[in-house]
């Protein structure tokens, strides 16, 4: 009998020991080597621990280790080191591309989709794949789009880059003969000519870059690992209990087994009926190892929360009718809610990490934030709803891009006084973010909304970013709209608040010349409307930057001003990062140039809707460069400056 007890404790430890040996294989190390790329870790794997990531890496091959996403195989062949970047080749499509062929678009970027990671592609294109012979509405759905119909059996609908327009599913969805695919998509340096054929656009190489969520980052170094439910909702796996229940599991069984073997020897010895102590001796089930579910808070600490019947309705369900206009990120709609409030409904369009992080963001930026040039935040849709719902006041007179080269443009109501209003409050905006350690990211023309009274009300806070004071930059890859991204941000992945002030400078050369951030009418080298104003501004040539319909040649008082905004832009479009501004010395700049420059007889509207005389404030025009050489002589000397060279020119011209 005590030999088969041994026997029976020697099966179980052996069991036992077998499965912790099983378990300590499934453990997933913190970084492993890759070769090449050198040390990587979640959320890619290697090959022989698929379980441990979303991506596997095979390191052994002979030239680029390869990476798996979503069953199709790239080359990888450099790691960024500050930050979560990898380059990418297709070398699949890099045969297709280069013969031209329509294979090419069998081939597609697909990332796993998951609450722990969220993948992206910098540069890439949106083609709407869309089957021959389907209904004949498909031309008047992409009536707006750039149509490729070399292809046999399918026509492709896309948006060239450059041009502004977003690449979202139109309203009410595709037909249901067209597709979406996304591919890689070459940088296109504004010096170089513009591809109109769609092939040139495309490119087989690509930077793919990450970002973890929070609550996988924690669950990660605590030796958990990151899992999604059925309803693709974040769960943490808690290995490390596993684990540890294992090990326990080895010592109470081998010390319940040792205990039956006493037991059963007690009672051989006795010679005692086993079938009268058979009642009494326990039994015991082993339990699960329970797993901790993290769950979302349903809504966010003083933001009212809406329920998604509500803003359908209010909108009448997001009718087309309705779009006040469309970004990168999400359609905004007006909507009445049943209190009577005009409200502009923002929807986002995927519902994944990456969408639901500049959701809580924006949230977070707005509601602890006050300032009456920013955009008020009403509520949202629960954090857990199927569709992310941003809730804002309604501000009914479209944007500055809407006046300066928009619907609005023939109206003929942004005056120079009310522009030089717009770039001061619009200022003032940025430097109270500023102050409050927050990076915009994304100012442009588009994100800056216009009341009835043409007071500025900046919005659009999905890309800001906290900038602690006690750091020099952020590492992030960039992102942003093209025409206004400060190309050292783009060069060196650095993000400051220089970055702002640099889209800022764009904003001010629209204003004084009417003229959109991106032309591909413009010279190649001078898409870019910041090429375009530096190169005036450099020749003095400001007849050629500002626009006539501000009467720059007729009114001494607009010129002068005209142009002491045009060389602030100047300042703020510097390249070196060090000699730009700061938002507070733009918006101190922008003051000293209204103060000193006021127009007679102009009745000036405060926020408040409150009327208010100007302050004509006579001044030579020496008197007044000298004030304004005092300010501007704060920034430091540009070795491009031409502050002098127009002073002088424009100090002649008025007299």
């Amino acid at each position: 009998m005590a030999a088969a007890c041994f026997s029976a404790m020697f099966f179980v430890f052996h069991v036992l020991i077998f499965n912790l040996v099983k378990g300590e294989s499934k453990s997933c190390p913190k970084e492993f080597n890759c070769g090449k790329l050198g040390n990587m870790s979640y959320p890619f794997s290697e090959f022989k621990k698929p379980h441990c990531g979303l991506s596997k890496i095979d390191c052994n091959t002979f030239q680029y280790p390869k990476v798996e996403l979503e069953g199709v195989s790239y080359n990888a062949y450099k790691k960024w080191q500050w930050v979560n970047g990898i380059d990418l080749s297709d070398s699949i499509l890099e045969g297709y591309l280069a013969n031209r062929s329509c294979k090419s678009f069998e081939r597609n970027l697909s990332f796993p989709n998951t609450p722990s990671v969220s993948f992206g592609v910098y540069n890439n294109i949106t083609l709407f794949k869309c089957m021959n012979g389907s209904s004949e509405e498909i031309g008047d759905y992409f009536r707006r789009y750039e149509n490729y119909s070399s292809c046999d059996g399918f026509n492709l609908y896309y948006h060239k880059p450059g041009t502004g327009r977003s690449h979202s599913i139109p309203a009410g969805g595709l037909p249901a003969s067209c597709s979406i695919i996304r591919l890689p998509l070459k940088y296109q340096s504004p010096s170089e000519p513009a591809p109109t054929d769609l092939f040139d656009l495309l490119t087989s190489n690509f930077t793919l870059d990450w970002e973890v969520s929070k609550d996988c980052s924690k669950c990660f170094y605590r030796e958990g690992q990151c899992q999604s439910d059925s309803k693709n909702d974040f769960f943490c796996s808690k290995a490390a209990k596993r684990k540890l229940g294992l090990i326990l599991g080895i010592v109470l069984g081998g010390f319940f087994i040792i205990t039956i073997c006493i037991v059963i020897n007690i009672i051989c010895n006795c010679k005692k009926s086993n079938r009268k102590f058979s009642n009494v001796l326990p039994r015991s089930t082993p339990s699960e190892p329970s797993t901790q579910s993290y769950e979302l808070d349903s809504g966010f600490i003083g933001v009212p929360v809406f329920s998604y019947a509500e803003l359908q309705q209010a909108t009448m369900n997001f009718d087309s009718s309705r779009e006040l206009g469309d970004g990168g990120y999400g359609t905004v709609y007006y909507g009445k809610l049943q209190d009577g409030r005009e409200v502009a409904v923002k929807r986002l369009y995927d519902h994944n990490a990456r969408r639901k992080e500049q959701f809580i963001t924006e949230i977070e930026i707005l509601t602890r934030l006050r300032h009456k040039n920013l955009v008020t935040l009403y509520g949202c849709t629960s954090k857990l709803s199927d569709q992310l719902l941003l809730v804002y006041e309604y501000v009914p007179n479209g944007t500055i891009a809407d006046h300066l080269h928009g619907h609005k443009v023939m109206d003929g109501s942004l005056t120079w006084p009310i522009r030089m209003k717009i770039a001061i409050e619009a200022a003032s905006a940025l430097a109270y973010l500023h102050a409050s350690d927050i990076i915009h990211r994304d100012v442009k023309s588009n994100n800056i909304l216009l009341d009835q009274n043409f007071c500025v009300k900046v919005g659009d806070f999905g890309l800001s970013r906290l900038h602690p004071t006690d750091i020099s930059h952020i590492s992030t890859a960039p992102q942003g709209t093209p025409g206004y991204v400060d190309p050292k941000y783009h060069e060196c992945y650095q993000l400051t608040d220089k970055s702002d002030v640099y889209s800022f400078g764009v904003v001010l050369v629209e204003l004084i010349s009417s003229m959109p951030a991106v032309d591909f009418s413009r010279r190649n080298e001078e898409i870019n409307l910041s090429n375009y104003a530096i190169n005036r501004i450099l020749r003095c040539a400001f007849d050629e930057l500002i626009d006539p319909l501000l009467s720059f040649q007729s009114d001494a008082e607009v010129r002068r001003m005209t142009t002491l905004v045009a060389e602030l832009s100047f300042r703020c479009l510097q390249h070196d990062k060090d000699m730009r501004p700061t938002m507070v010395e733009v918006l101190e700049t922008l003051q000293e140039i209204q103060q000193h420059g006021e127009f007679k007889d102009d009745k000036k509207m405060d926020c408040d809707g409150n009327t208010k005389d100007s302050v004509q404030v006579p001044l030579s025009p020496e008197s007044e460069v000298d004030v304004l050489l005092k300010k501007l002589n704060k920034f430091p000397t540009s070795p491009n400056s031409v502050t002098q060279l127009w002073i002088s020119g424009s100090s002649t011209s008025t007299t």
